[in-house]
């Protein structure tokens, strides 16, 4: 059946037949055009050969393992990326998160909550470009300037390098400017999960003051409120 809109396409990169040929089927099913690959080498040439909506990515994979096909893939394109990670395999997740990855998934898990886990980042980041018709669509705090319909961060005019989660994480709190955020609250405004680790919230926080804060330790913009979480000094 012809449609009018091209439908968003996931490469799904995992070595389990089973796994990949479930994953594929249950997307396949909500709409998604799906491309399963089962090497790490082969996943990165597809990717930026050919940049998809979004990634599926396991990190125990032939060749690159994920973690190695997420750092090159950030380096070079603002694909969104969920992570397969080991059940209760913290250390992954956390170094998954600082690689840029936006959201991971334990296993074993359900493919519905892949399936949702993927919806909910392509709704956010569709959500985030509608805003900016209604917003103003260049934010400032002294030397740091974002142009969101640019996609741009940049600090005295230099080029500031984010992730699509950071970004949307920093247009987040200087359109809500001294309000405290709780790290529940991000969670569901910026990722669009009612539930979840916090830590994601806390990564990406530690992330973005590496990039556009002069002294990380000593933070002027995104700030720690104590017993809170977070929130923006313009």
């Amino acid at each position: 059946m012809a449609s009018t809109a091209a439908a968003p396409r996931v490469l799904v990169v995992e070595d389990d037949l089973t796994v990949s040929e479930v994953v594929s089927r249950y997307l396949e099913r909500e709409g998604f055009e799906v491309e399963a690959v089962y090497d790490g080498a082969v996943a990165l040439e597809r990717a930026l050969a050919d940049p998809p909506e979004l990634v599926v990515l396991d990190l125990m994979i032939p060749s690159l393992d994920g973690f190695e096909v997420c750092r090159r893939l950030r380096a070079a394109a603002p694909v969104p990326v969920i992570m397969l990670t080991a059940r209760g395999e913290e250390s992954d997740r956390i170094v998954g998160l600082e690689l840029g990855a936006d959201d991971y998934v334990s296993k074993p898990f359900s493919p519905r909550e892949l399936t949702a886990r993927v919806k909910a980042v392509l709704r956010r980041a569709g959500g985030q470009m509608a805003a900016s018709i209604a917003e103003p669509s260049v934010l400032t705090a002294g030397a740091l300037e974002v142009d969101t319909v640019a996609h741009e961060a940049r600090i005295d005019g230099g080029l500031v390098a984010l992730t699509a989660r950071e970004f949307e994480l920093l247009v987040h709190l200087m359109r809500n400017p001294r309000r405290a955020f709780r790290r529940e609250q991000l969670l569901e405004q910026v990722w669009g999960f009612s539930f979840g680790d916090t830590s994601t919230v806390t990564v990406h926080v530690r992330r973005l003051r590496e990039k556009v804060e002069a002294d990380p330790a000593q933070p002027r913009h995104i700030c720690t409120v104590w017993g809170v979480g977070y929130r923006f000094e313009p």
